[in-house]
């Protein structure tokens, strides 16, 4: 202990002694606390965003491909030439043929408009977790039926149907007959349902065997909407692009999730920072605790200063004594917030059941809400960018009640001890 410079001794002794002063011990807790408080409801807050983030990015992609090939007008031709191509591309694990196109389903006086995605029931577990998603019946009905419909839960429900049940297909081409130009119908049997827990797939999504697609929409051999790509890792879609406008002709593009999806998951990244920027104040208003205590502090301890300047201490030693005495409040703090955030952002799962049997309500009813479960994922950048947050501001309070007790005066400071 003795090897250490006297400005830490002092700093650590002045931090560890009991205060003459009961309302400066007061704040002085209540500084910690803050801090704790706030750097805990950072990284608890942070992780539940993570959570949703990735939670909501699965199930988007679940029936979204990471990326598609495509051509002009939405059409690709001879796609099995395309496939060929694109093998051997790095991180590029499976691809399959699509067909996309409008349609109207009716049961009955309901009629729902709705997205038709034609697939290969052989190639489509590749590039889509829609097997999994089946509530009712399964993917491998559309091989086996012809003009079987895999229907959204919701979409179901709003027609009013079940497996088994038959629904009118109202495709937009038309077809010309003896009484005039007339929208083309089809007769489909309801040979599954899934759920993905996404309004926009649940309520708006039809799924058919890629044939009947083709049949229906009068597509020539071989052509399909697009060829869509599932790779291993989502976030290598900037490098496969890349290999692929080197592999492919000029006449295909490539869409990916980032693109299709860019306001969606802008705005969910620009919530995170928002709510980062809100719950900082927390600290900021702890960190102004400490400028409060750090004064009251300096103003207690004028006298030692004085007699430190008089034993030859200079500005910067004595700077440097309050300095280190509010970073060792401003830091505990911070690694007490840090471990309790850490131990609740990991096991939400088992607190928040426990809040909710505890009071009786949910956070987020089945019924209401899709996500049931508050998710968490702890990123150990946000606890680092959070701790880094809480040490800036912590010593930003110290400069200026350090800086007090630099410039007090020993002899003003002893006139009338």
């Amino acid at each position: 202990m003795n090897r250490l410079p006297f400005e830490l001794q002092l700093g650590l002794r002045y931090t560890r002694a009991k205060r003459r002063n009961g309302f400066i011990s007061f704040i002085s807790f209540s500084s910690i606390a803050g801090i704790a408080l706030g750097v805990m409801a950072l990284i608890v807050v942070m992780s539940i965003m993570n959570g949703f983030q990735h939670e909501l990015r699965e199930r988007i992609l679940s029936l979204t491909a990471h990326m598609e090939i495509t051509g002009y007008q939405q059409r690709l031709h001879d796609w099995q030439t395309v496939a060929q191509q694109i093998k051997g591309v790095p991180h590029v694990v499976a691809s399959a043929p699509v067909i996309e196109e409008q349609a109207m389903l009716a049961h009955g006086k309901v009629v729902k408009g709705v997205i038709i995605r034609g697939i290969d029931p052989n190639l489509e577990a590749g590039v889509s977790k829609l097997a999994q998603e089946m509530v009712q019946g399964d993917l491998s009905n559309l091989a086996k039926q012809r003009y079987g419909i895999l229907l959204g839960r919701d979409l179901a429900a709003a027609l009013g149907v079940t497996l088994g049940d038959k629904v009118t297909l109202i495709a937009p081409q038309a077809s010309v007959s003896i009484v005039g130009v007339m929208p083309r119908f089809k007769r489909m049997t309801v040979a599954g349902i899934f759920s993905v827990g996404m309004y926009e797939y649940d309520a708006g999504l039809a799924v058919v065997n890629i044939a009947d697609a083709a049949k229906i929409y009068r597509y020539p051999k071989d052509t399909v909407s697009a060829l869509v790509l599932r790779l291993d890792d989502l976030f290598a879609v900037h490098h496969v692009r890349q290999v692929l406008s080197e592999r492919l002709s000029e006449t295909l593009y490539t869409v990916d999730w980032t693109q299709r999806h860019v306001n969606f998951f802008q705005a969910v990244q620009m919530e995170k920072r928002m709510m980062f920027i809100v719950l900082a104040l927390i600290i900021m208003v702890a960190a102004f605790n400490i400028v409060s205590m750090m004064v009251m502090v300096v103003t207690d301890k004028q006298s030692d200063i004085a007699v430190l300047k008089t034993l030859g201490a200079t500005p910067g030693q004595i700077q440097w004594i309050f300095i280190i005495q509010g970073l060792v409040i401003g830091l505990t703090g911070a690694l007490i917030g840090v471990i309790l955030g850490v131990v609740l952002a990991l096991n939400l799962d088992v607190v928040v059941p426990f809040i909710e049997q505890l009071f009786g309500f949910q956070f987020f009813p089945p019924d209401v809400y899709y996500i049931s479960e508050v998710p968490s994922r702890l990123a150990w950048s946000d606890v680092e960018a959070v701790a880094l947050l809480a040490f800036v501001l912590t010593l930003l309070a110290t400069l200026y009640p350090a800086w007090r007790a630099a410039h007090v005066q020993p002899a003003e400071a002893l006139r009338y001890e």
